[in-house]
């Protein structure tokens, strides 16, 4: 659930494709400009009524999800991404957190030329995030690149297995199994996935609409409970072996959030009781909860619910002020569903998970606690806190 940060992708990246920037690419450099300028706060999807998306296609009605070419690029669509976090531990049960998340945002839509080789209609973004619970330790970095001379890109159609890149980090999806490769200084995962079968289509069996405009909407699929093994570095230590679960989202859409929007919450949640429950709050600038949030309760036998905005109630039990920027982030909460007799505790494993880099937001590794029907329950997930 991160649309804010593909936009700012087109805003920060707009200069390595704007060597030999044509015409084509005025209008949404501009807008990209000005909402990269802006600061995560400021940035919005364009919306339907823009019509900043003409020569794109939109998601306006749902479909069945097609494999393996949906895992690959839509570069019919403005924007989309792969994304990954995960809760892994090493021998001794030593706590990690991990999030890879690979962007691909258009300037122009497919079929434009241009001259140089080195001139790109398309630009690409990856954040790479490790959370070192017990060294009480955070890092995050960013990759920025054009999609042009091999720089970064993702394979299209039905192709398998489907590799998308950006520069040295790297996904890999091939049949039910997904290989993440990344890593900068003195942090980085070589990871291997499985359990991709598994796919849970958000919305409307796909179609996920977050603004009452036609088009204002993704297509977006999840693969909630991934199995995990391989290896992890943090904090400037050796490498170790690491096994736990990760989630997986799929989201491509040309526009999403309206212009009152102003940021999100978003929970993606593995209980040990075998569910996974994913919900986002849109928040208005008012502070108000959008109508148009949602999200989904799938449980172990992969039955899936949806969940509108009145099926879950949020309450903020605590804040975190980043030292670094002086923002606050609410980083614990109340997830109540009482339809399900589900109450939830959501605490972060650090509250310094904050990444600010060309975009700050706060992404991390949260534990799970709480009752369903009168027993204990736990689990653990991401939490995305956006526009604070």
């Amino acid at each position: 659930m991160c649309p804010a940060l593909a936009l700012t992708a087109l805003g920060a990246l707009v200069a390595l494709g704007g060597c030999e920037r044509d015409a084509s690419d005025a209008s949404a450099a501009a807008a990209a400009d000005a909402a990269a300028a802006a600061g995560l706060s400021g940035i919005r999807y364009l919306s339907a009524a823009d019509g900043a998306g003409d020569g794109f296609a939109r998601a306006l009605a749902s479909r069945p999800f097609a494999f393996p070419a949906d895992h690959a690029s839509h570069p019919e669509f403005r924007t989309e991404w792969w994304y990954f976090t995960g809760n892994v531990f090493d021998a001794r049960e030593r706590h990690y957190g991990f999030e890879l998340t690979l962007f691909r945002v258009a300037l122009a839509p497919p079929g434009a030329t241009r001259e140089s080789a080195l001139a790109a209609s398309t630009v690409w973004m990856g954040h790479l995030a490790v959370t070192d619970t017990a060294a009480e330790d955070f890092q995050a970095a960013e990759r920025l690149s054009r999609g042009a001379a091999g720089l970064a890109g993702a394979t299209g159609e039905a192709a398998e297995p489907v590799v998308v890149t950006v520069e040295d980090w790297s996904v890999t999806i091939d049949g039910d199994r997904v290989a993440l490769r990344a890593s900068d200084v003195g942090f980085g995962i070589e990871l291997e996935l499985a359990g991709v079968e598994r796919i849970v289509a958000q919305g409307d069996g796909g179609l996920d609409a977050k603004g009452p405009e036609s088009g204002n909407a993704s297509y977006y699929y999840s693969a909630p409970r991934l199995a995990v093994s391989g290896r992890l570095h943090s904090a400037g230590a050796a490498a170790v072996d690491v096994t736990g679960t990760a989630w997986m989202d799929r989201e491509w859409s040309t526009s999403a959030l309206a212009a009152d929007l102003e940021g999100w919450e978003w929970f993606a949640l593995q209980l040990d009781d075998g569910r996974d429950l994913m919900f986002y709050r849109l928040r208005g600038v008012d502070g108000s909860t959008s109508p148009f949030s949602g999200g989904s309760l799938t449980d172990s036998a992969g039955r899936t619910t949806r969940l509108d905005a009145t099926d879950v109630l949020l309450e903020s039990t605590r804040e975190w002020t980043s030292p670094a920027t002086r923002v606050r982030y609410p980083v614990a909460w109340r997830v109540v569903l009482p339809n399900e007799e589900l109450e939830l505790l959501v605490e972060p494993r650090l509250n310094g998970q904050e990444l600010d880099l060309s975009v700050r937001y706060w992404e991390g590794a949260i534990s799970v606690s709480g009752e369903t029907a009168g027993r204990r329950i736990g689990g653990v997930g991401y939490l995305e806190l956006a526009g604070y």
